[in-house]
């Protein structure tokens, strides 16, 4: 755990509320749209989850709010934190890489991993990505390109996709 406190900034979104977690170095930890923020703290790894934290403007927040405004890259130059295995590691800055508008299936992205066969390890990459909206892993999509799952439900992942579409 972290000795510090880490900082939360709630950013109302047209999606709903979006909870956004940092470290003192202003690195996304976590994010999610939610109002229970231990929800969104429980998907930080436990080596970077904070005891503590105190609510505070963030650089994902502000991010977060011109992305909403439209400016998709906006997300981009925001540092986040995560941690795990090297493929995990590895998955999760080629997710960054995802353009929007461009989604990947779950076996394009095992492909872009060099794993073409990896496609469940690919599906879980996504599914442990704890700063969502910051590592876009609503950007991968079913071979058929129906949605599959999203931590933070459907209805989000479908919002983000066209909204990125629509640019």
């Amino acid at each position: 755990m972290q000795d510090h406190a880490a900082r939360i900034e709630r950013v109302e979104t047209p999606d709903g509320p979006l909870i956004v977690i940092a470290d003192a170095a202003d690195r996304v930890l976590a994010t999610g749209w939610s109002t229970d923020e231990e929800a969104v703290v429980r998907r930080i790894h436990p080596s970077l989850r904070p005891s503590s934290w105190v609510p505070a403007e963030t650089a994902g927040g502000a991010a977060a709010r011109a992305y909403y405004a439209g400016d998709l890259a906006a997300i981009d130059g925001v540092a986040a934190l995560q941690r795990g295995t090297a493929l995990q590691e590895a998955g999760w800055a080629a997710l960054r890489g995802i353009a929007p508008g461009e989604p990947l299936s779950y076996r394009e992205f095992a492909a872009a991993l060099g794993a073409p066969s990896a496609v469940r390890a690919a599906a879980s990459i996504c599914a442990r990505n704890a700063p969502a909206l910051f590592v876009p892993c609503h950007r991968v999509l079913r071979a058929d390109g129906t949605l599959g799952g999203y931590a933070w439900g459907t209805d989000i992942k479908r919002a983000l996709l066209a909204r990125e579409a629509a640019r």
